[in-house]
């Protein structure tokens, strides 16, 4: 008998999850049947403490990479379903894949993307609601690419007046860029906490990096600040920590300096 794969998670259902602390989990990519995860001890990235190397602040000021917001989100979340491991598993199953496509759809799931030319190098997804982003997954094919999408992300967050940057569970890798673990009692309060719209949506902070970047080659230099929200001013002329003032920007250059002021 032919078996008819299992619908997505309904947009509301999967909201409704993470505004109360929870999200799915498959066993494998192709299982119809998934899990409902509340960890313990939650991970998170606090905004105003992540740690960006003066070696990987060079690599986001010398555009490395081409970033982009919700460019290719299918294909981000395609790659991160990619098995990781010898066993060929992957977390992401067909079904969750679906669901958050949806999401993405409903305007609630994004995604940064790292492109060296056309190739797409990297990348992150995650959901978006009130001023709260969880990360769901991250995926690198060049050195870095990870890591410049992930301080691309706490940049327009904090520039689009988030408060919350979720990372789910907690790694070496995330625990060496800033993350920390906190009792999911804690997790709950800070949700709470962080309800309400921010200044911006994700994709329009990012718009208003690039225009930034663009008055402030034309200008000889501008900050890019917290709280700016879509659409506003880049911010008062400063002086570059790094490089040359009178040299043109670019939006690595802007989000470079930015991570050198509040580093």
């Amino acid at each position: 008998m032919h078996q008819f794969p299992a619908p997505p998670i309904p947009v509301e259902m999967l909201l409704l999850a993470y505004r109360s602390g929870i999200f799915p989990m498959a066993d494998a990519r192709d299982d119809p049947e998934l899990f409902w995860v509340e960890p313990r001890e939650r991970a998170i990235l606090p905004l105003d403490g992540f740690r960006c190397s003066a070696s990987l602040r060079k690599v986001i000021r010398q555009d490395r990479f081409r970033v982009t917001v919700d460019a290719a989100f299918g294909r981000v979340i395609a790659a991160c379903a990619e098995p990781r491991d010898e066993d060929g598993g992957s977390w992401i199953s067909d079904r969750i894949e679906a669901s958050y496509l949806a999401l993405h759809r409903a305007g609630h799931a994004h995604s940064v993307e790292c492109w060296h030319g056309s190739e797409l190098v990297g990348g992150l997804y995650g959901v978006a609601f009130d001023r709260v982003f969880c990360g769901e997954s991250m995926f690198s094919r060049a050195d870095n690419a990870s890591k410049v999408a992930l301080a691309w992300l706490v940049a327009l967050m904090r520039r689009a007046g988030y408060r919350l940057l979720d990372c789910q569970f907690m790694t070496g890798h995330l625990a060496s860029l800033g993350a920390v673990e906190i009792p999911q009692a804690r997790y709950l309060e800070m949700l709470a906490q962080a309800s309400g719209p921010p200044d911006a949506s994700l994709p329009q902070a990012y718009a208003s990096v690039s225009s930034a970047a663009a008055g402030a080659g034309a200008e000889g230099g501008a900050a890019v600040g917290d709280g700016a929200g879509a659409g506003a001013a880049a911010g008062a002329p400063v002086a570059r920590g790094e490089g040359d003032a009178t040299e043109p920007s670019s939006p690595g250059k802007l989000i470079a300096q930015f991570f050198t002021q509040t580093s």
